[in-house]
């Protein structure tokens, strides 16, 4: 028995002997604790709290702190996809995306939340999720102290102070912030358009911009203005009429310092400086700042079907029509069909659309609507130039 004893003690300071010593190899971070087996494993460490990124881009100028990192980087610039999917031929730079990429066919999701119980094909992804219940934002951002629950939010949000543009268009160079409004706009270029509208058969670059189209058919106008009701079927929309109450003018000119209501109305006003004239006439040729001057030029365009000419005046085209059909005179004055109903009202006198604030009626609804903005105080459009708000157009 006493031997038997003697033994199990050995064996027992045996096993307390190696844990003391592995706990002596292991290598401690003096900064938050954390414990590693090999000097290098710490060493890789300790620079996530220096910030040290002694791994530089040849190319680019790019820092990482380890050399595995800089290797996958470099496939960005060779275009280098060595990890490919053995069921659909995707490739992949590298091989972690390749084994995420492969849980899409599998439909493998292996973590799942203990809250809610949602589930997710990778951990990171859930510890991002788990963030949504604890409320815990561990990345700010060291110019302005907001917080981000996920590092990539914030990588992306300190842009917005740097400046930075990284992703670029590779066929006309402009810069973009993030790399999925890169992939948008490159469908500008390739006029390729995923979604499309199952009513009319419309197609858009955007599943946004197919969202906010469906309401054209549904009628729905979700966003409506907390000042004065009115309702309308885009955020966007609704973001820039509120700013006719607030008189809230956010985007200014860097030139010369004057500030505008709407992002697409300073867009404009810029070519004022620069000269630039974007939007050309495949007919004529004639190059215009705005798109809506090249709409209207566009619709001015009369075509002879007899001799396939093309008059940017209906007088000029009524003399064409007398070489061909020796009439001095038109039988009568032409329109367009969606004016002729408002033209005939100026014959009967007839007046169908009234004001339901005040009663007073016109012959137009589009006049109705100009006469509404005296009620709502509303001031839709800009002058491009100087930026003053004004209610209508000068006919």
């Amino acid at each position: 028995k006493g031997y038997t004893t003697k033994k199990c003690d050995n064996a027992e300071k045996g096993v307390k002997d190696k844990e003391i010593y592995r706990l002596k190899k292991c290598k401690q971070c003096n900064v938050c604790g954390k414990s590693f087996k090999l000097n290098t494993e710490l060493t890789i460490h300790m620079r996530t709290h220096t910030g040290e990124k002694p791994f530089l881009c040849v190319t680019c100028g790019k820092g990482f702190s380890q050399k595995c990192n800089l290797n996958s980087h470099m496939g960005t610039h060779t275009g280098e996809k060595p990890f490919s999917c053995e069921i659909c031929g995707k490739c992949f730079r590298q091989k972690y995306i390749l084994i995420s990429h492969m849980r899409t066919h599998t439909e493998e999701r292996a973590f799942s939340c203990v809250t809610c119980g949602r589930t997710f094909r990778h951990k990171c992804s859930l510890n991002n999720h788990m963030r949504t219940h604890t409320g815990e934002k561990p990345f700010a951002c060291i110019t302005c102290g907001k917080g981000f629950s996920e590092k990539n939010t914030l990588i992306r949000h300190i842009r917005t102070h740097t400046g930075e543009k990284p992703f670029s268009c590779k066929i006309c160079g402009k810069c973009f912030r993030q790399r999925h409004i890169l992939n948008t706009h490159m469908r500008v270029h390739t006029e390729e358009r995923p979604f499309s509208c199952a009513t009319c058969g419309k197609g858009f670059n955007q599943k946004a911009n197919l969202n906010s189209h469906m309401r054209t058919h549904t009628g729905v106008k979700p966003f409506s203005c907390a000042t004065c009701g009115k309702c309308f079927n885009q955020k966007i929309h609704l973001d820039n009429h509120v700013r006719i109450h607030t008189g809230e003018k956010p985007f200014s000119c860097e030139t010369c310092g004057k500030c505008f209501r709407e992002k697409h109305v300073l867009n404009t006003h810029m070519r004022t400086h620069t000269g630039e004239k974007p939007f050309s006439c495949e007919t004529c040729g004639k190059c215009f700042r705005e798109k809506t001057r090249l709409i209207a030029k566009t619709k001015t365009f009369f075509i002879y079907v007899t001799c396939g000419k093309y008059f940017t005046h209906k007088r000029n085209l009524n003399v064409n029509m007398r070489i061909h059909t020796r009439k001095k005179h038109a039988p009568g004055k032409c329109f367009k069909e969606n004016h002729l109903k408002n033209h005939i009202h100026a014959h009967t006198n007839e007046k169908p659309f009234s004001c339901l604030k005040c009663g007073k009626s016109y012959k137009g609804k589009y006049s109705l609507n100009i006469h509404l903005r005296i009620h709502t105080s509303e001031r839709p459009l800009s002058c491009v130039t100087c930026g003053k708000d004004i209610s209508q157009k000068s006919r």
